[in-house]
């Protein structure tokens, strides 16, 4: 951080994640501020609360006398353009300068240097996003843990709990997958599981973590952990196609979050799910922050 104001048009960008928030503040191609803080307490459907410590942040992570001249933001559950124009209108006022608010997603096919493709998110939940020809937004995926999130992590560990489930039911003996899940959830026994899951209170981040015991069981040749790995990728492939299909350009598809990339097995599955339902669409992992997206959208503001 400077101890004087910038020279130039200083422009910050934001990305509002699940878990973290992350600003980056630029004058031409010198870094201001690089500021990362918790997400705890984000409630984008409050659109004055949203703005309100979206303003702060800004205020608290540029140095003193510093004022953008132009924002962007990338926000975490940001579900419908209507939303994200509410608090788009709300920092506009707050802060007086040129504004934009997308959904978090939305960062990561600027972020990658395109002006248009996918972006794809599988984190602890899963997600794509894309836009129409027109520049209409389009979001496929990200219905939460208990119905949806496939290919995300609390989405592996509940299909690899009915996929346990299952062989349970055939009379089969617990193998690698269930006595992961079994030491990961702390019980003795596949039927209590159940009681284990329906039992979080934060049930994305609580299922999410156990992930780890389906890659480690599919690692130790469990068939029935590579059989939940590959459906995964297939879930995260459609969710691409259903954005072809609804006429969203899917040339590029912008591949982000710490499952899909922290696990080679499900991006593999990803990208040969992909090869097969989309032919021509690239996968393409994400090498730099989303947050310079945010970066991107501001200087566009300009």
């Amino acid at each position: 951080m400077q101890d004087s104001p910038p020279s130039g048009p200083l422009v910050v960008g934001v990305d509002v994640g699940g878990t973290k928030t992350h600003l980056r503040a630029l004058a031409g191609d010198v870094i201001v501020a690089d500021h990362v803080r918790s997400s705890a307490g984000w409630r984008p459907h409050d659109r004055a609360a949203a703005a309100r410590r979206l303003t702060d942040l800004v205020r608290e992570a540029l140095p003193e006398g510093a004022r953008p001249a132009a924002l962007a933001v990338g926000a975490h559950a940001c579900e419908t353009p209507r939303q994200c124009a509410e608090i788009r209108d709300a920092l506009r006022l707050s802060l007086g300068v040129p504004a934009r608010v997308v959904g978090d997603a939305e960062l990561l096919v600027p972020a990658a240097g395109l002006d248009e493709g996918v972006g794809l998110v599988a984190g602890t939940g899963s997600v794509a996003v894309g836009r129409l020809p027109g520049g209409d937004p389009v979001q496929v995926g990200g219905w939460g843990a208990v119905l949806g999130d496939e290919g995300g992590a609390a989405g592996l560990v509940r299909e690899a709990a009915r996929a346990v489930w299952a062989a349970h039911d055939r009379g089969e003996e617990p193998g690698a997958l269930a006595l992961g899940l079994l030491a990961a959830f702390g019980v003795p026994e596949v039927p209590a599981l159940g009681a284990a899951l329906e039992g979080a209170s934060d049930v994305s981040a609580e299922w999410g973590r156990h992930a780890p015991a389906v890659f480690a069981a599919a690692a130790e040749d469990s068939a029935l952990a590579r059989s939940v790995i590959a459906e995964a990728g297939a879930a995260l492939a459609a969710l691409v196609a259903r954005l072809a299909a609804r006429g969203v350009p899917v040339d590029d598809v912008v591949v982000a979050g710490g499952t899909v990339l922290g696990q080679p097995a499900l991006y593999e599955a990803f990208a040969a799910a992909l090869a097969d339902a989309v032919p021509g669409a690239r996968p393409r992992p994400l090498t730099v922050p989303p947050v310079e997206g945010a970066v991107a959208l501001a200087r566009a503001l300009l």
